[in-house]
């Protein structure tokens, strides 16, 4: 292998570590990425031994739309039929079954929306 010009015979590959998080392949060239981004500001940080209700991101994938659905059904969130896959999507607090918690405060399910239409959402499975 030559780095900068100069011959290293002990490294035999690089490691690669572009890898989708839809599909876990290796992304050739610049991945995708992908960020989850509120709208609203939240009005004070998480603590540092909290964690956030959701992972900003960014987060990136091949090119391709159906690794980016893929990657949002293993996380359990719905996608808004009104939207389209974009660099940024807005997470939308759904709540779930009466009696339902999850470490002291009522459980949650989230859908993903561009946020770019005005109508109501339309959340489906990813």
């Amino acid at each position: 292998m030559e780095i900068m010009g100069i011959q290293i015979r002990t490294i035999l590959s690089d490691n690669v570590a572009r890898r989708c998080d839809g599909c876990l392949r290796i992304v050739a060239g610049t991945p995708w990425r992908v960020n989850l981004l509120d709208i609203v500001a939240a009005e004070k940080p998480v603590g540092w031994a909290e964690s956030p209700l959701v992972n900003p991101g960014p987060f990136q994938f091949h090119g391709d739309p159906v690794c980016v659905r893929g990657w949002m059904a293993g996380k359990g969130y719905l996608f808004c039929r009104r939207s389209e896959v974009r660099e940024i999507m807005r997470p939308i607090a759904i709540p779930v079954a009466a009696g339902s918690t999850g470490e002291g405060r009522p459980a949650a399910g989230w859908g993903l929306c561009d946020g770019i239409h005005r109508d109501d959402h339309e959340f489906i499975p990813a």
